[in-house]
């Protein structure tokens, strides 16, 4: 199999293209980035003498451009990770977010019908349901998405699904809760507090801290990814959930212990504008007719992404810096 990953070059596409390589030999994986800020081709260093690996820099929602792609790859799926995804930065500009995760969602649907390519798997959020006091998402529930992040995915969660009522594009949807794990950029709750911890800072925590979300280690989730590009329906939604809600001061507080540090370096903030309460996804679909559950204990999985930042300091601490895009310089643009 011949795969385009989109948004490869992220935390959770880095992951999944890893996972990918160990795990399924035969295929071949073709990234395409457009390297914005969060894109970081350090992640994937390792990989990178892979001849089953390829590396393309682009923008999904230049149509150009994943016209001449398609047409030269001879892809049998596509795997959209491709997205603006920090809510605050939505707030304060929500025009890279219309033109990524929704017309750029747009230019994949058209490629996969006009090249006939088999599968494509769009990665949304759960953010998309909005707040629930009580109980859990399902796959039916209406969509309510509470910030310009989620009403974009939103958005282009309902382009996939009116492409597969229209033209029948094979198009799955999967909407997973918050990830955690390695090689995760430094600006989301937990690598923020991390590596806040490891300079010795306070770590900022919004409004009271009692925001739940729910926890899932990242590759738990790129093997669900697995499961629904294997197994999955076309038209069909996949919630994958890790099953582990806790509150943001939760979360800090347990990272905290880990770190052997006192619980004296939170710093409450000024919550930010339209702050969801809580997310909480049933997934019980996928379970049941893909076969898919975590491998991972949070308790276990946790440490483990502790001990990662841990050992890969210098990783971060170049993302902090800015000087992770150089290496982007040296490697691509110096050949």
């Amino acid at each position: 199999m011949k795969i385009l990953v989109t948004g490869g070059a992220g935390f959770i596409g880095s992951n999944f293209i890893r996972l990918v390589l160990q795990e399924r030999t035969p295929w071949e994986v073709v990234n395409f980035d457009k390297l914005t800020y969060c894109g970081n081709l350090e992640n994937l260093k390792d990989i990178q003498g892979d001849k089953r690996y390829r590396f393309v820099r682009g923008d999904i929602a230049d149509r150009q451009l994943v016209d001449s792609l398609l047409a030269e790859n001879h892809l049998d799926a596509i795997i959209n990770f491709a997205a603006e995804s920090h809510v605050d930065r939505s707030i304060l500009d929500a025009s890279p977010f219309m033109r990524t995760n929704v017309e750029g969602t747009m230019v994949l649907l058209e490629g996969v019908n006009k090249y006939k390519i088999k599968k494509f798997i769009h990665v949304s959020t759960d953010e998309v349901y909005g707040s629930i006091t009580k109980g859990s998402f399902s796959e039916l529930s209406n969509l309510s998405p509470g910030s310009p992040y989620s009403a974009s995915k939103a958005a282009a969660d309902l382009l996939c699904l009116a492409y597969w009522n229209t033209f029948k594009t094979p198009v799955s949807i999967t909407r997973c809760t918050n990830n955690y794990g390695p090689y995760q950029f430094p600006e989301k709750l937990i690598p923020l507090a991390i590596s806040n911890v490891l300079e010795g800072k306070a770590v900022p925590v919004y409004g009271d801290g009692l925001n739940v979300r729910d926890w899932i280690y990242v590759e738990d989730h790129c093997r669900a990814l697995f499961e629904v590009l294997e197994k999955g329906k076309p038209g069909e939604v996949y919630n994958i959930a890790g099953s582990s809600e806790k509150t943001n001061i939760d979360i800090v507080h347990i990272l905290l212990r880990l770190l052997g540090q006192k619980q004296d370096m939170i710093d409450f903030v000024k919550d930010r504008p339209g702050h969801d309460r809580r997310y909480s996804l049933n997934d019980r679909k996928i379970r049941k007719e893909l076969g898919w559950k975590p491998r991972h204990d949070f308790n276990e999985a946790m440490k483990l992404t502790v001990d990662w930042y841990r050992e890969h300091e210098s990783w971060w601490q170049r993302i902090r810096a800015g000087e992770y895009l150089k290496y982007y310089e040296k490697m691509y643009l110096n050949r």
